[in-house]
């Protein structure tokens, strides 16, 4: 097993991936981690088998050290001086009425890139934005317009299940969410059942679509009609997971299971 550690960033729920190389370490260490956005502070979760994950040792990014006293300085005086940089940085965009919304900034840990959030219903031409705030700060300064799904991951939230919302918690990659998956599990397709604090359709519909559409082959769908030693009759209800449907057959109901071998993969 290779020396991989999920690592939490911040004070989100959601796990990192990073190769620990030659560091033994325990459960709740801080270390100081190389990521896509700089070098950033986060505390080890558990070591990972590298058999259960789909990340090869090569791809991932490494822990640098362990964190050090100087490390954490740097690190709480960075949240103090972010508040303000955030504060700034909407001031100015309302000075160039730039039609955008900040939600956050993040220093990296050595300060050499100050990164902001911002939310649009259109493009936005930030380049003065940029500018102003690179002479200011004096540091490479990037703004990412995200979607509704990168807010809600942002801002974090409890989701109909009583839960953290999954993205902001554990999921490290947003999969494609269709209409699609929420018919395949005869989910009534009411906005305010499918839909996140996003506004978009829950993550987890993703989770059990793949087993909901193994126990659909062979089962009628609702309203198909069907012939039998009864007659013909009409499919009125279909209970997938338990692979059986009822039939009516002009006012009585008789009830069908399939084998399940019949939906093996």
């Amino acid at each position: 097993m290779n020396n991989i550690y999920g690592v939490t960033l911040k004070n989100e729920g959601k796990i990192y991936y990073f190769n620990g190389h030659d560091f033994k370490l325990e459960k709740d260490t801080y270390v100081v981690v190389e990521t896509e956005k700089g070098v950033q502070i986060g505390k080890i979760s558990y070591l990972v088998d590298s058999k259960k994950i789909n990340i090869s040792v090569e791809e991932m990014k490494p822990i640098v050290r362990i964190a050090t006293d100087e490390d954490y300085s740097a690190y709480f005086a960075n949240l103090a001086d972010v508040e303000k940089c955030l504060k700034k940085a909407r001031n100015i965009a309302n000075e160039l009425h730039l039609n955008m919304r900040i939600l956050d900034a993040n220093y990296t840990l050595d300060k050499k890139q100050l990164l902001f959030n911002f939310i649009a219903d259109e493009r936005v031409d930030f380049r003065e934005l940029a500018k102003r705030l690179a002479s200011l700060y004096k540091t490479r300064i990037e703004l990412r317009q995200i979607g509704a799904r990168d807010k809600a991951r942002t801002i974090c939230g409890i989701g109909q299940c009583g839960r953290a919302l999954c993205c902001s918690s554990f999921l490290n990659h947003i999969e494609s969410v269709t209409m699609n998956m929420a018919k395949n599990q005869n989910i009534a397709l009411n906005p305010a059942k499918i839909n996140g604090l996003c506004g978009r359709l829950l993550c987890c519909l993703t989770y059990e679509d793949e087993e909901y559409t193994r126990c659909q082959k062979g089962l009628p769908s609702v309203g198909q009609t069907i012939k039998n030693e009864l007659g013909m009759g009409k499919v009125i209800s279909v209970d997938i997971l338990n692979r059986m449907y009822k039939v009516d057959f002009d006012g009585v109901i008789k009830e069908y299971k399939i084998d399940c071998d019949k939906c093996t993969k």
